[in-house]
């Protein structure tokens, strides 16, 4: 354990400096539990990365003390969230009310969804290296911007967008000129959506999913059908996977939203971590099945009432936007 821990507070020490751009200045005020041992990894990196920071652990503290220890904070001040399941203050949305006070935020969430075999593949994915997640976002994004066509092929399929996309979102890192700092980490993502829901027609292979108890299930890349942009899949396809489909319809349509880009070099196909939201940033395309999506609005989609938001792994063996080759193979084109 002193190996990983020494390793995460490497890069931990990178993201503070580099991308969150802490000084000590400013404030630094830990929040984490030690249910999962990732958690206490996480922890003590942060102990080594942040000698001045106050740490609060939050199996032996009130809601009352967390809150008033957040409101003595000022902007540009620090709060670091390092989390076995989710924080829950009552109605305090912790993470939206940080950046609400102008706090910078770095959040690690589901940590007890990762094995202990894939702790080192998590610890690898914090490193923070600007020169490549700058490279991979910024020429990556007006890319997608412009696309008229996007044409995803996989094992004998093709997934066709047409009609263009919504402008990208960087997830890199790189906070400048944006309104909050920070986020949930890993990071390494562009994602965007087609401006036309209805513009997505085909088939495609997904290698991977969301299960019911919300972590990453791997099976024998299978099958699903796009028309006007709703997913439907056939008997190949997991029953696991198909009571997905079911709980989404039970509410609203198996819509595809998120087109997302995942470019963190730690994960891959086979370097995986069973939590989806640090798993989504691995090098690939992922896609969000339901209505839901907090950063984009569309007509008919109400944000109050979507429930759903499930992304699922493409198994994509080239990525084509307006003729242009911008994946292959399991790796990025970028020239």
């Amino acid at each position: 354990m002193d190996s990983l821990i020494a390793q995460a507070s490497k890069h931990l020490s990178q993201v503070l400096t580099f991308s969150i751009k802490h000084t000590p200045k400013h404030k630094a005020l830990v929040i984490y539990d030690r249910e999962a041992p990732l958690a206490g990894i996480l922890t003590d990196a942060y102990m080594v990365a942040l000698p001045e920071g106050e740490f609060l652990d939050f199996a032996d503290t009130s809601a009352e003390d967390i809150l008033n220890r957040i409101n003595a904070l000022a902007p540009e001040d620090l709060v670091i969230l390092v989390q076995s399941s989710n924080f829950r203050l009552n109605e305090f949305r912790i993470r939206i009310e940080l950046f609400q006070r102008k706090l910078k935020t770095i959040e690690h969430m589901h940590l007890k969804r990762i094995s202990e075999d894939q702790f080192a593949t998590y610890i690898e994915a914090l490193a923070y290296n600007k020169e490549y997640f700058q490279q991979h976002g910024l020429t990556l994004k007006p890319i997608i911007d412009n696309a008229q066509r996007v044409v995803v092929k996989g094992e004998g399929t093709e997934l066709v967008y047409e009609g263009g996309m919504e402008p990208a979102k960087l997830n890199i890192g790189d906070y400048t000129g944006m309104e909050n700092v920070g986020g949930t980490f890993p990071i390494g993502e562009v994602f965007s959506e087609p401006k036309d829901l209805k513009q997505i027609n085909g088939e495609a292979m997904l290698a991977g999913f969301a299960g019911m108890d919300h972590t990453l299930k791997q099976p024998t890349p299978f099958k699903v059908t796009v028309k006007q942009g709703i997913l439907t899949a056939g008997d190949d396809a997991p029953a696991e996977f198909h009571e997905i489909l079911d709980l989404i319809r039970a509410d609203e349509e198996v819509t595809v939203r998120e087109f997302g880009l995942g470019f963190n070099p730690a994960m891959d196909e086979q370097r995986i971590v069973n939590d989806i939201t640090a798993y989504e940033r691995r090098i690939g395309l992922h896609i969000s099945l339901g209505a839901k999506h907090g950063v984009y609005k569309k007509p008919g989609f109400n944000n109050k009432k979507t429930r759903y938001h499930i992304d699922v792994f493409v198994d994509a063996k080239e990525i084509v936007a307006d003729g242009r080759v911008i994946f292959k193979d399991g790796a990025y084109i970028l020239e």
